[in-house]
């Protein structure tokens, strides 16, 4: 359903990739015949043990520039939902490439990867995106506090999250046992609805999009309003409280 005011945009492909690899704590290498885990534990990020560069060749550099021995390799990471869903797989990011020697000149830290592709799987689509939309995308800025802000909606306001079903096409509510949020991003929020048997996901975009994770709470609170003057007939309605303006304050941690 249109929410009119709001903003219907999503994140591209490449955004969804780089908040994927920004805000990763594992992934699983693929090299050589060899699968490795690297979590982040609690040292930096995951994906900072890896450098991802454009290949000699797409530099237009010869063979003789390259450093040590090239191994095809990728790398995989898994986007899972802080909440208990049914298939709490939300998306697969699969970086291709070529692994490096270390050059400590170039990279102190970690290993080269000489990047090829890299391709996002959502649901039954998959998507190709190269280093150059890659880089120039920004990571979400809500995505590091995704989980907390998610967590403290269920756990202390979750008698927002039927009301916001009034912004939803009746159509979607017949037969629903339950609804769970799945997912924010700065555009909007995603409803998982779940039915006797499979689910469906709605999108309730923000009316204005998110700069930092702080203003998850007023465009929220934007949703609430625009949900309290829709009428709707859903059993889960029925005893709702509606909250007031200072209800919801998402916390970082």
């Amino acid at each position: 359903m249109r929410i009119l005011g709001g903003a219907d945009q999503q994140p591209t492909s490449a955004e969804r990739v780089r908040t994927i690899l920004a805000t990763a704590h594992s992934m699983t290498m693929v090299a050589d015949g060899h699968r490795a885990e690297v979590s982040r534990g609690n040292g930096p990020g995951a994906t900072q043990h890896i450098h991802l560069h454009p290949s000699p060749m797409d530099a237009g550099l010869t063979g003789a520039a390259r450093v040590g021995e090239r191994v095809p390799a990728t790398l995989e990471f898994t986007d899972v939902s802080p909440l208990p869903v049914r298939d709490r797989v939300r998306s697969r990011v699969t970086v291709m490439g070529w692994l490096t020697s270390r050059d400590k000149g170039a990279s102190p830290a970690g290993d080269c990867m000489e990047f090829a592709t890299a391709v996002l799987e959502r649901g039954t689509s998959e998507v190709s995106v190269g280093l150059d939309d890659l880089m120039a995308a920004p990571a979400d800025p809500v995505a590091r506090y995704e989980a907390d802000i998610l967590t403290h909606l269920v756990e202390e306001h979750s008698h927002c999250v039927p009301l916001l079903l009034r912004l939803v096409e009746p159509r979607y509510l017949q037969l629903m046992e339950r609804v769970v949020p799945l997912a924010i991003d700065r555009y909007g929020i995603d409803l998982r609805l779940e039915y006797p048997f499979g689910h469906h996901d709605v999108r309730l975009p923000f009316h204005k999009t998110l700069d930092e994770p702080d203003q998850f709470g007023v465009q929220l609170q934007a949703l609430l309003t625009t949900a309290r003057r829709c009428s709707h007939g859903s059993r889960l309605l029925d005893d709702a409280w509606e909250p007031d303006e200072n209800t919801v304050s998402p916390r970082r941690s």
